[in-house]
């Protein structure tokens, strides 16, 4: 039994799992999308379901924020539940005019300013990248949803409030947008021989300086929700 996650045990999580941070969207989706959904965790407000989409078993549990966060409940869905496929459902800021409120990004690659790799005690730089299956996996379901998404690096900070025109230099190198939890779970997948993948609705632009509301980011994302359910089932 994991410490996080204490009130399931084995065989009541999927081994496809959606990660949104907000434990609200995890019931949202539960409600909404799953059949016969089950609560198997409330521990610490982090709520965790598992219902069937399409008759396939699928799970989703809120993460939390940041990548301590994110590390800890990837690691105990992977190492104490035999979880094979996490997909992190978040939010992200757009740092391009063209990647406006609302569009879908999927991280090929989750640059960072984290020292979170230390764990690992790899002797040089790691680029922390989702997994091919995954991609795979959402290019078909784009095409057959009509979804489109824009795919390529991201960023992971571990500051939410940062000062200045930090992330111009990061838009330079072709950084799409910046989330706080991809590279983590990117991390903990690759040195557990898991898939993984973050996709993220826009709801911040550093650009235009619009903002989502936080019932907007709760409930009206549908299509990423879409998205992710339609990869577990393929």
């Amino acid at each position: 039994m994991s410490t996080h996650i204490n009130a399931a045990s084995k065989g009541d999580i999927a081994e496809t799992i959606l990660l949104p941070g907000d434990p609200l969207r995890a019931k949202f989706i539960a409600e909404n999308f799953l059949e016969s959904p089950r609560l198997y965790n409330e521990v610490r407000g982090m709520l965790g379901y598992t219902g069937t989409y399409k008759g396939v078993p699928v799970s989703v549990q809120g993460t939390g924020m940041g990548m301590p966060s994110m590390g800890i409940y990837s690691w105990e869905l992977i190492t104490e539940y035999d979880v094979q496929n996490l997909i992190r459902i978040g939010t992200a800021g757009s740092f391009h005019e063209d990647i406006k409120i609302k569009d879908l990004v999927i991280g090929v690659a989750a640059s960072t300013d984290s020292n979170y790799i230390h764990a690992f005690n790899v002797p040089g730089n790691y680029a922390p990248s989702a997994s091919y299956k995954l991609l795979s996996k959402a290019r078909d379901a784009s095409e057959a949803l009509k979804i489109p998404f824009k795919a390529g690096n991201i960023v992971s900070c571990d500051v939410f409030y940062e000062f200045g025109d930090w992330w111009k230099k990061w838009a330079e190198m072709g950084i799409l947008a910046v989330e706080m939890e991809a590279a983590a779970l990117y991390m903990n997948a690759a040195y557990n021989r898991v898939n993984a993948l973050a996709m993220m609705t826009i709801s911040d632009h550093f650009v235009t300086g619009e903002r989502s509301t936080t019932e907007e980011r709760q409930k009206s994302f549908t299509d990423m929700m879409k998205l992710a359910l339609e990869m577990a089932v393929e």
